[in-house]
């Protein structure tokens, strides 16, 4: 168990002295669970409420410790301590944080003034025990002089085995550090550095005495003996010998301790690593990864003596520790502000010349630099401001010097400006630079020049990855026909995430595989900015300002079978299926017939998947920038001018002017003597026709725009030339990234509530080419300086239009607001026919609560959050044979009985149950309000992998529920519903590592089930699903997971049917293949169908393999539920050792369905007194069928947009609403119904008033006519004598007009007016 303490200045007023010794050190001495030996762990604290009498006799134990700690922040005045906790241990112990500050008035006449000055200028954070667990298993007395006993007995490790002071991550790494699922103290330690600008650290152990200081580990990893000397070895030093020299044993550098009685240690302190070597530990992580300085201290030779010791050695260290506490403000220290605003400027980096280890400021620009005595020079840089350097800044012995950076706003220069600052205090010399002094400060060039084959490549995409983790990370795009990986490296401030309202660029090199001096030209850019960031002001303000991909080979195949030398020759020019990679995509004038190559495909799904805005795709054969189009209709070599032509000149040249050579355009004199490029740059189709080529597809399938840049007349050049090539283009390619930032920028928003808007479209008046925003409604529009009229539209909103003046100074940002076009329309609809509202139940917190849960977890890299903080140990080794299913399903009920609830659902042909186990905070319970997820694996019993995939997500919900809050949250607003196993006899006769055999696809009877989802179903597992599961129509949305391939289908299975709600089920699809690493990529790759291409990784049932009677075309039209089917890999029943791969690559998609499931539309109808109407009919977009729960609830899922609700109850009037979705929430509706008091769609007061009137005119207009014939009747009597002639005549026509009103009624009268199976949810019109 660790025990440790952190500071920081500056802090509040006041204090008392002795409440400050009994809150701080009534904790020490600490002693770690680990120590600075290969041997033990050991304890935690001394102390209590008796501290302050100097008593000093027990440690305390888990609920002592948590009781002296409230009781002891209780003691003080108010405001003077805080007890907290960062985390929880393995076994849920509490990591508790004690802060100490001052925050009174004056102190009390007997406080002493070393302690009140201390905690009124510092915040002291004190946790006692990092390793909470381990101490408990640790006993008192033990030493650890040669410890025995099983691993992990003696408490030094954490609960799983793991040394915490081995599980962070290092610079040195030789592997991948622990997972941190093994570590969660670890975790929350790291989370907790990152959240806090803590200054001034010290790390307590035990079992020796002695203050070791970093680096802990070198490159060379040798046991001990090596000197790793950090670029602050002095300050360091400095710190460690200020706790040694005022402790009386450690200040001897002879410990003395059992077993090393011959240890020395000069002055008391040692190099970490010269004393011996450890990796991945937390001083050193605190020193690169953090703005901390810290030391490990060791403090006593055994690791848990008595506790009758304790008071000795609080005597030995309390002069030590308060000492140490001090040292924090030594250094510099002073504030970034903005020069116009002086406002503090937070994450300034804060720069001294000389020493290669920059700081960043505080939230308030504040930063506090430990620095030995001495003169310095100090550099203050943030994006977006002008550099300043303060030079010849004195440090003295005491306080800190102070020294203020004002910096000027600016978005061009990049030289840092040393003119005379003010620097205010006692202690700073007066500065005097001569005028127009500038830093000597240059950027680092890359020393790595050879030729980079596949693995050489790999292994220094690594290197740098591992070794500037805060700004890179390594990804694969897939994978090229060798199996070679597509490596991409992003370089950014805050990689792995997408900032709102942040560019982002990509560079893609070797797409021609012979054409290599784009391979290294991108690897050297990589070394270039990783070693330049933090240093280097343009470096540091590219990084941070932008989002950087690199993509060194999209051709790796190719490469490996070029020559070195070649010029012209196209050996290894092709992929390895033999096709040229920049004439496979699809092309506006030709069809391109060739099969779409997987680079190709990995490739587009990149570009859709990155809201890209600049790229250059980097080839050799030519010196020039190639702009586009490409090709022209005639497919003849002419001009061929873009609706951004002008735009595409201005990055080109940005590209050409930086690189003489270029400029003058006349690359190849021996090759192409007659070739010339004006200024270096050329239209792509005016130079050559190339129709399939990737700049066109950039510009016109994605919001990208791409030039081609050919790099020099050798497409393989001698390595020797390689330092020629990067001295030629390296301001070329820093400038052309500088593009990113030009034209306008900004965010569309929702006037309603703020948000941004996916999708709405940016168009510039004269330039017929539109851009899209993306998720967070940000968008980058390129353009030359000019005036130009801008209009956002999007469906749903009503479109603005701003004028817009551009400059070549960067960017201007312009935000456009659009309003719901549906408004007004809405509130007419209302009138009269009741009302229907948005609502965001703002009255529950705990709503709100999760609604921004759901958010957070839409968001980029969400997902990946919350698998990260989950435990995920689950023992993925085998398949489960049914019974084993059985054992496995009564196990977790068993195990956790409050989240679960294991149903029969029915009987198999051969008798084998069909199980469904429920996850829900009330299972068995009916909550009509929350929405019912299902998933379906094992429909084919010869595909197991969905069986075990399931099992596992079973598993790891129930592992975290009230463990991850995340996940307990959705568990507690979902209702899952799990069938691992659908066909449990054919699953019995399927053998494992059978990847191709059809053994148990089907039944007992030889029936495949997924041809069996009718009305007239005749097998008895699809009868029990039908009955118990689709038709009781509550579920909103169905996973079903089957294998064979690796995609996702949507309905409809069964062919030549169109699909009404495509739109939304479609975005179901995509979202599962999306969060899936290699889904997406469309690309299966599966055996005999190699060459299979499936865009996006999601097809249309029928598309991909039509049949009758499937499951999802069930759930859908008689169901009311979307469902997906996803193929899970390529082989039916792989082997057991791919099972947790296949998890790894699945846990994400199955987790976005959890989440995806709380979107769309939650609605809830009432009527005017409030009561809710259930069995209502919600129409959606005209089509889409919907009933209302028990409760009057009812939920759809939509893909995100506008839609139209109808809703339609017995009794009540229509009531007529839109509603917009958004992709990141649910929306959520209350209709409000009136009584219906029409009568044949009139007002009940106006039939009555016109039936009425009608009676009279007819009772009237009968008398008359009476009247009429009876005085004919006097004088026509022989009428009565004709018409008898025509009696019979008469007698027909009557009998023949009374026959047809008949029928005429009953016609009416009966009929049918029930739904039909068109008119169902996401039902299909021919």
């Amino acid at each position: 168990m660790a025990s440790g303490w952190g500071a920081r200045p500056p802090g509040q007023p006041g204090l008392l002295p002795s409440l400050l010794c009994l809150l701080l050190l009534l904790r020490s001495p600490g002693r770690t669970a680990h120590i600075k030996k290969a041997e033990a762990t050991t304890t935690t604290t001394s102390a209590g409420a008796e501290a302050d009498e100097g008593r000093f006799d027990r440690y305390y134990h888990e609920e002592e410790l948590g009781s002296a700690l409230r009781e002891a922040a209780a003691a003080g005045p108010p405001g003077l301590a805080r007890l907290f906790s960062i985390g929880s241990s393995v076994e849920g112990r509490p990591l508790w944080v004690l802060r100490l500050t001052a925050g009174l008035g004056p102190p009390p006449p007997d406080g002493d003034p070393r302690f009140v000055r201390l905690l009124n200028t510092t915040d002291v954070y004190v946790l006692p025990s990092l390793n909470p667990d381990g101490f408990e298993r640790a006993r008192e007395g033990a030493c650890g002089f040669g410890d025995s006993g099983p691993p992990g007995s003696s408490g030094r490790d954490n609960s799983r085995g793991r040394d915490l002071n081995r599980s962070f991550p290092d610079q040195f790494s030789t592997g991948e550090p622990p997972a941190l699922d093994d570590v969660p103290e670890v975790r929350a330690l790291i989370d907790w550095i990152r959240r806090n600008k803590f200054v001034l650290s010290g790390n307590l152990h035990g079992g020796s005495v002695v203050a070791s200081y970093p680096f802990d580990d070198s490159p060379e990893h040798e046991a001990t003996g090596i000197y790793s000397r950090t670029s602050d070895d002095e300050v360091f030093k400095y710190l460690a010998k200020a706790y040694a020299s005022n402790h009386p044993i450690m200040k001897t550098g002879a410990p003395h301790c059992p077993g090393d009685e011959d240890e020395t240690f000069k002055d008391g302190i040692t190099n970490g690593a010269q004393w011996y070597d450890v990796e991945g530990g937390m001083q050193d992580y605190n020193y690169v990864w953090a703005n901390c300085f810290e030391i490990t201290l060791e403090l006593s030779c055994c690791k848990y003596p008595p506790a009758s010791q304790l008071q000795q050695e609080w005597e030995n260290n309390r002069e030590s520790l308060i000492t140490l506490i001090e040292k924090v403000h030594i250094g510099v220290t002073g504030f970034v502000k903005d020069s116009v605003s002086g406002a503090g400027l937070e994450n300034a980096t804060i720069s001294v010349a000389g020493i290669n280890h920059n700081i960043t400021t505080g939230r308030f620009g504040d930063f506090h630099r430990l620095l030995v005595p001495g003169t310095y020079n100090i550099t203050a840089v943030l994006t977006g401001y002008m550099p300043l350097t303060i030079n010849n800044i004195i440090v003295k012995e005491g306080p800190a010097t102070k020294a203020n950076f004002s910096l000027r706003p600016t978005v061009t220069s990049v030289i840092p400006d040393t003119t005379e600052a003010v620097v205010t205090a006692s202690t700073v010399a007066v500065l005097n630079p001569s005028p127009g002094t500038q830093s000597s400060h240059q950027p680092i060039q890359p020393k790595d020049f050879h030729h980079h084959h596949f693995p050489d490549m790999e292994i220094f995409l690594r290197r740098f990855a591992n070794e500037y983790p805060n700004i890179t990370r390594l990804y694969s795009l897939g994978k090229s026909v060798e199996s070679r990986e597509l490596y991409v490296m992003e370089i950014s401030d805050n990689p792995g995430v997408h900032e709102p309202g942040e560019p982002e660029f990509k560079y893609i090199g070797n797409m021609h595989g012979n054409e290599v001096v784009g391979r290294e030209l991108l690897l050297n850019l990589i070394e270039y900015l990783c070693k330049n960031f933090g240093t280097d002001p343009e470096v540091t303000d590219l990084v941070r300002s932008t989002r950087i991909h690199l993509m060194p080979s999209m051709n790796p195949d190719g490469y490996e079978k070029a020559q070195e030398g070649d010029s012209v020759s196209v050996i290894g020019r092709n992929n390895s299926n033999n096709f040229d990679l920049n004439r496979n995509f699809p092309d506006q004038f030709v069809q391109i017939a060739d099969p779409t190559q997987p680079e190709t495909i990995a490739v587009m799904s990149w570009m859709k998947t990155y809201p890209f805005v600049l790229s250059a795709n980097l080839h050799g054969g030519s010196l020039v920038v190639n702009y586009p189009f490409d090709d022209d209709e005639q497919g003849l070599a002419t001009y061929s001018k873009s609706p951004d032509d002008a735009v595409f000149q201005q990055i080109a040249l940005s590209y050409s002017k930086e690189n003489s050579q270029m400029f003058q355009g006349r690359p190849c004199k021996n090759i192409y003597p007659n070739e010339y490029f004006p200024h270096g740059i050329t239209n792509g189709a005016s130079w050559y026709n190339v129709p399939g080529g990737m700049q066109d597809w950039n510009y016109l399938q994605t919001n990208c725009f791409e030039v081609t840049i050919e790099l020099g007349c050798v497409k393989y050049p001698l390595e020797k030339d390689l330092p020629k090539f990067w001295e030629q283009n390296r301001r070329s390619l820093i400038q052309f990234m500088k593009q990113v930032h030009q034209g306008v920028k900004g965010f569309v928003l929702d006037a309603t509530d703020g948000r941004g808007i996916l999708n709405a479209t940016i168009s510039v008046a004269e330039i017929n080419h539109p851009v899209t925003t993306y998720k967070t409604g940000d968008y980058w529009r390129l353009l030359v300086p000019g005036t130009y009229k801008i209009t956002a539209s999007a469906r749903g909103y009503n479109p603005v239009t701003k004028n817009v003046t551009v400059k070549s100074d960067g960017a201007i940002q312009v935000n456009f607001t659009l309003t719901r076009s549906s408004t007004d329309s809405n509130n007419e609809s209302k009138k009269g026919k009741g009302d229907s509202t948005n609502t965001d139940d703002a009255s529950d917190p705990t709503s709100k609560e999760f609604e921004a849960l759901i958010k957070d977890l839409s968001a980029e890299n969400g997902l990946e959050g919350l698998m990260l903080r989950s435990s995920s140990n689950l023992a993925l080794y085998r398949y489960h044979s049914y019974k084993d299913l059985s054992e496995f399903l009564r196990g977790l009920v068993m195990n956790y009985p409050h989240i679960t609830n294991l149903t029969n659902l029915g009987q198999s042909v051969e008798y084998r149950q069909i199980w469904s186990l429920e996850i829900s905070n009330k299972p068995n319970v009916s909550e009509p309000e929350e929405p019912k997820i299902r998933f379906v694996a094992g429909i084919h019993g010869n595909a197991p992998v969905g069986t075990e995939l399931l099992l596992a997500l079973a598993e790891f919900l129930c592992l975290n529920y009230k463990k991850n809050p995340a996940v307990t949250q959705l568990v507690d607003r979902t209702r899952i519903v799990i069938v691992p196993s659908l066909n449990p006899d054919g699953r019995e006769r399927a053998q494992e590592k059978d990847c191709t055999s059809k053994t148990g696809q089907t039944n007992a009877h030889d029936k495949d089930l997924d041809t069996d989802f009718t009305n007239n179903a005749s097998q008895p597992e699809t009868k029990a699903i039908i009955e118990n599961l689709i038709r009781k129509q509550d579920f909103s949305l169905s996973v079903a997971l089957d294998g064979g391939s690796v995609l996702v289908t949507y309905p409809y299975d069964k062919p030549v049917q169109t699909v009404e709600n495509k739109e939304t089920l479609k975005h179901l699809a995509s979202l599962y293949a999306n969060n899936h690493p290699s889904m997406h990529l469309g690309q299966p790759s599966c055996p005999n169908k190699s060459d299979e291409n499936i865009p996006g990784g999601v097809m249309r049932g029928a598309e991909w393999h039509s049949h009758l009677g499937s499951m999802k075309d069930y759930s859908v039209t008689y169901g009311h539920c979307p469902e997906i089917t996803v193929y899970t890999s390529c082989c039916y029943f792989p082997s057991a050792a791919q099972l947790p791969s296949l998890w790894a690559e699945n846990k994400k998609s199955l987790l976005s369905m959890l989440v995806e499931v709380h979107k769309g539309v939650h609605g809830f109808v009432k009527d005017k007194t409030g009561k809710p109407v259930s069995n209502a009919v919600i129409v959606l977009n005209e089509g889409i069928k919907v009933h209302t729960k028990e409760g009057g609830y009812f939920h759809v899922l939509l893909a995100p947009g506008v839609h139209n609700i109808n809703a339609i109850a017995d009794g009540y009037q229509q009531q007529h609403s839109q509603v917009f979705v958004h992709h990141d929430a649910a929306s959520s509706v209350v209709i409000v119904f009136d009584t219906d008091n029409r009568i044949f769609g009139l007002p009940r007061e106006l039939v009555v008033t016109v039936s009425g009137a009608t009676m009279s005119a007819l009772v009237l207009t009968a008398c008359i006519i009476w009247c009429i014939c009876s005085i004919k009747s006097n004088r026509h009597k022989d009428g009565f004598h004709r018409l008898r002639q025509h009696h019979d005549e008469y007698e027909d026509e009557i009998r023949m007009m009374a026959t047809g009103s008949k029928k005429s009624l009953l016609s009416h009268e009966f009929q049918d007016e029930t739904d039909t199976e068109e008119e169902t949810l996401y039902s299909s019109k021919h």
